[in-house]
């Protein structure tokens, strides 16, 4: 566990707080180390594979061009590093192996994207969001991502103005060396009255079957009467482990919506915690994932009403098949003050073989009456009936089930706001062959 944490140089060394906040996620990822069994957040997602302490960051820049040992045929995408272009229009942040390579030039006024290292360097405002948004003492991957600050972005909205296109966050991993790790950080401020769409895609080239370990954390802060569209496709190799944690803070009247479609990996965990700080804040989070083989998928969602007249949405939906492991952990909590408050959750999975698994723990957590809330959970199997019909009417096995699997997933998807976005997410929204 200890050899998460190496002993680096990283840029931004000669700047003694960023050192001293680096040191301090390095100590408390130590002191709480991986979660085990008897974490109870993660009571039902054990990370097993970081338990081997092999993981390395990746070659430094002027290594990459020697880093490749395929030979003539290579395998491991090194000389695919481009990716899968983004299909949508879109302005384009690419990152290859955790680094950040290109930023779209063409910006709209009132939208500055910087990378992350640049807005610590220039000091422009970044410190008082910063590492400001969660409790590293609580958030082990959280403080071992802070041990590592370096690599992310800076994006903010200013007051009032809309993007006519979303932001991609285009993510692209390749390598011939095995277990590579990357630490991602990007802090985005929408101020009062913005406007904007933001697409997180994270896809690999090479064998599907590398092994290395994402580690995100996305601080999210919505003004007031603002509003975030937050997208994402999760997308990893077979081997893959991927850990993504969405602090999101809203204030007055300020709405963030979320939708996060999970497919690839061998351990993989979206988690967002949302703060409905001040009166009409609300929220959205919504969610689906398929999976198949050995891998686990784990959503978990924290929403904290803290102001009267907050509103909060959360449906996920899972298609779990072979041996795997779906994981759902939803919150709502309701502070004394929040009067008014509606909060709904709901989660159902279809499970397609005797093996598959679904561990589910929705709560609430509620210390007033004048509320409206509620929680269910569902699960079950593909109808034989509908099957048969199908299969009897010249519909191969492998087409009929992925008919129902589309009709099933249908209304989460239809949550999607941009159509585009729902159209390729819904393309996307596969079972694996």
């Amino acid at each position: 566990m200890g050899e998460l944490v190496q002993k680096v140089e990283l840029m931004g060394s000669d700047l003694p707080w960023l050192e001293g906040l680096r040191e301090k996620g390095a100590v408390f990822f130590e002191k709480q180390g991986l979660p085990t069994a008897k974490t109870e957040a993660w009571k039902y997602t054990r990370p097993r594979d970081l338990l081997a302490d092999d993981f390395i960051l990746p070659p430094l820049e002027e290594e990459k061009e020697n880093a490749c040992t395929c030979g003539e045929h290579c395998t491991c995408g090194h000389h695919q590093r481009e990716g899968e272009n983004f299909p949508l229009s879109a302005y384009v942040i690419d990152f290859k192996n955790g680094a950040l390579e290109h930023i779209a030039h063409n910006l709209p006024r009132g939208v500055t994207i910087k990378p992350l290292i640049e807005a610590i360097y220039e000091d422009d405002g970044i410190r008082k969001y910063l590492n400001k948004s969660f409790d590293m003492e609580k958030n082990p991957f959280a403080a071992l991502n802070t041990a590592y600050l370096e690599q992310g972005l800076f994006i903010t909205i200013e007051k009032n103005v809309t993007l006519d296109k979303p932001l991609a966050l285009v993510h692209h991993s390749f390598s011939c060396h095995e277990n590579l790790m990357f630490h991602l950080r990007n802090v985005i401020v929408l101020e009062e009255g913005a406007k904007a769409e933001i697409v997180e895609y994270y896809n690999y080239s090479g064998n599907e079957k590398s092994r290395y370990f994402t580690n995100i954390v996305n601080e999210i802060y919505v003004g007031r009467h603002a509003e975030l569209n937050h997208y994402k496709f999760q997308d990893e190799a077979f081997k893959a482990v991927h850990i993504a944690y969405n602090a999101v803070k809203v204030k007055g009247e300020g709405r963030y919506n979320g939708f996060c479609l999970q497919r690839g990996g061998n351990l993989a965990r979206n988690e967002t915690h949302v703060s409905l700080t001040e009166e009409r804040a609300e929220a959205e989070i919504n969610a689906a994932y398929i999976m198949n083989g050995w891998a686990v998928i784990d959503t978990t969602t924290d929403v904290e009403h803290l102001a009267p007249h907050t509103q909060s949405t959360q449906l996920v939906k899972g298609v779990v098949g072979g041996q795997a492991k779906g994981v759902f952990q939803g919150k709502i909590h309701i502070a004394p003050m929040a009067i008014k408050t509606e909060g709904a959750q709901l989660h159902k999975a279809l499970l397609l073989t005797d093996e598959a698994e679904i561990d589910v723990k929705p709560e609430l957590e509620i210390y007033n009456d004048d509320v409206k809330c509620s929680h269910g959970a569902a699960s079950g199997e593909l109808d034989a009936d509908q099957l048969f019909y199908m299969r009897s009417r010249g519909i191969g096995e492998d087409e009929a089930k992925q008919i129902l699997v589309e009709a099933y997933l249908q209304d989460v998807l239809e949550k999607i706001n941009n159509q585009d976005i729902k159209d390729w997410l819904a393309a996307k929204a596969k079972l694996a062959k």
